[in-house]
């Protein structure tokens, strides 16, 4: 009862208590007001060393690569990957319509598909092919096919878009090589193609894979294309990185390079970043905090963020009021992101009423109306904590003030659902609100309905992804199989198994000897039980030999006594 007392009056005092005289110490922890060092987490020394192509294997590629967007917080981002295809209105829908019949038609037979695009009357235009590649995403052959197949056509010509488009598909698949021809044939077609752009599309997806060697040398491949590489671009290298969790690599690079791109606050941020929210470690978010403090970066309203955001997810309200607290001190106005993390950690402490005074005052005195991923930094926790009509309140306050619910705030709801005809409800009123499904809805759902063992409902779901051009992807099959083979369908797991790598999606090493210990024990089992059920019949043993009944009784003889222990004064010992 005293902690939410102290929480309580603490929040009273920092939504009313105006600022004091500013003051900073660049050199403390984020929660703490003692100043103490930390150790970096490389050794400066080797850092100042090492230049930017020796910090990891270098490329054999003889070229080097997307779209990478800088990302301080993605809680507070609803926003899709910048390289995923949206659709756009002005496409003609009857070819689309017509296209996507022949997709799906030829399947994976590559020569049909392209002898019924040669017979269709289909001229391509750059919408259409957008639109195509969308729809046909998780499956490049057939995005390449129609890809190659438009740009044969008269009076079509490929863009930069659609170019991007089908590089970034073809390296979500792994096919670099086939990515790599495509630059090549831009360059050719005209260097003026070739932009920053695109050689980020590729050092975004050779991180997805871990593959920072080849990252790192596509970004020192701007020289061959005669481009700029500025701060800018660097933070974009620094921002891929982290956002598939490479932020270890991330970090060293900021350290080899401090001679080229000298230290500065969005760097360090872009890294801060990575360890609050997308590795989700306080401790070493604390480090790189100070860190910034001991190379003399200062800490602005993004810092904080992260830092703040870092704590609410962590349930930490103390730490992140103490922020908030310390924002003021310092003179550092806060944004609308701080705000989202106070509520948010404030709704996760239980203290909602207090959560929404702290919106009314967001609107009231700063003049930030709260947005959609405000009101899903309050209705989240409140779903998790299973306080569904206090989320329905809020969400319909959200409606009467015209916010429309996105995708996320429908994924709160869903996870707390009980039953099929609960999430079929939710979906229908999701469509009617114009919110479409994801991938990501597709697979929440998928494993629910798999925990239910309603396997007519997964089914219906994944013929429903495929037709509405969403999936499946890699992710999908993964939560497909995993789902099959914990209910004891091994041969439905291994049939999507399969299916999966016909379509050429590589799975990770993990799931990869998870599929053959599956099936390799299945096959195991089996044998094993002919075996036994042919030697119970016949009386053979192991040498194949017939034995008779003395012998199994002899053998029933070798094996350990069983004698019956005797306890007394202390002792245990064997009854003779």
């Amino acid at each position: 009862m005293r902690g939410i007392f102290l929480i309580r009056s603490r929040l009273s005092l920092l939504l009313r208590a105006p600022a004091v005289t500013c003051s900073r110490s660049i050199t403390v922890l984020p929660y703490s007001s003692s100043k103490c060092t930390v150790q970096p987490c490389l050794d400066p020394l080797v850092a100042c060393m090492l230049p930017l192509s020796l910090c990891s294997s270098f490329s054999t590629s003889k070229f080097d690569s997307e779209l990478v967007g800088l990302n301080h917080c993605n809680e507070d981002d609803d926003h899709e990957d910048e390289e995923e295809i949206e659709p756009h209105n002005e496409v003609v829908s009857e070819d689309v319509k017509t296209i996507s019949k022949l997709l799906k038609e030829c399947g994976s037979n590559r020569k049909e598909l392209r002898e019924k695009l040669e017979q269709c009357d289909v001229k391509p235009s750059n919408e259409l092919v957008v639109e195509i590649l969308s729809l046909s995403r998780n499956d490049w052959e057939t995005a390449f096919t129609f890809f190659v197949w438009s740009g044969k056509q008269q009076g079509y010509v490929h863009s930069v878009r659609e170019y991007h488009s089908m590089i970034s598909i073809l390296g979500k698949m792994r096919k670099f090589d086939t990515a790599w021809t495509l630059i090549d044939e831009m360059r050719k077609f005209s260097p003026s193609l070739v932009n920053s752009q695109t050689l980020l599309i590729m050092i975004r997806k050779y991180c997805a894979v871990r593959d920072v060697g080849k990252a790192i040398n596509t970004f020192h491949a701007y020289k061959r294309f005669k481009l700029a590489m500025g701060i800018d671009d660097f933070q974009s290298l620094l921002s891929a990185l982290c956002r598939y969790k490479n932020v270890q690599d991330a970090e060293h690079l900021i350290f080899c390079n401090k001679d080229t791109y000298p230290f500065d606050a969005k760097s360090f941020n872009i890294v801060l970043n990575g360890w609050c929210n997308v590795i989700g470690s306080p401790r070493q978010a604390e480090r790189v905090w100070m860190e910034m403090g001991n190379v003399s970066v200062k800490h602005d309203v993004v810092s904080y963020s992260c830092m703040m955001s870092c704590y609410s997810k962590g349930g930490n309200l103390n730490k992140v009021l103490r922020l908030f607290d310390r924002m003021k001190k310092e003179c550092i106005e806060p944004d609308r992101k701080v705000y989202n993390a106070v509520v948010h950690a404030l709704a996760k402490g239980g203290f909602v009423s207090e959560a929404m005074s702290l919106m009314k005052t967001m609107e009231e005195e700063k003049g930030m109306e709260p947005n959609v991923v405000t009101y899903n930094s309050l209705i989240k926790p409140l779903c998790k904590a299973k306080k569904t009509e206090e989320a329905k309140r809020v969400f319909d306050e959200m409606l009467e003030k015209g916010i429309l619910p996105t995708i996320r705030t429908y994924h709160a709801f869903m996870r707390i659902l009980r039953t099929g005809e609960e999430v079929f409800e939710l979906l229908a009123k999701m469509r009617k609100m114009g919110c479409e499904p994801t991938v990501d809805t597709y697979i929440m759902l998928i494993r629910k309905f798999c925990r239910w063992r309603d396997f007519d409902n997964v089914t219906l779901l994944w013929d429903e992804m495929k037709e509405k051009g969403v999936g499946p992807d890699l992710s999908s099959y993964i939560v497909m199989i995993h789902g099959m083979f914990l209910n004891g369908k091994v041969d439905e797991a291994h049939g999507y198994y399969k299916e999966m790598k016909e379509k050429g999606l590589r799975p990770n090493e993990n799931v990869e000897e998870m599929i053959q210990s599956w099936f390799e024990g299945k096959q195991y089992v089996a044998e094993k039980g002919m075996v036994d059920l042919k030697d119970n019949a016949s009386g053979v043993g192991k040498e194949g030999i017939v034995m008779k009944k003395t012998e199994r009784e002899g053998n029933f003889l070798q094996q350990p006594e069983v004698r019956r222990v005797v306890r007394g004064h202390g002792y245990s010992f064997w009854d003779e």
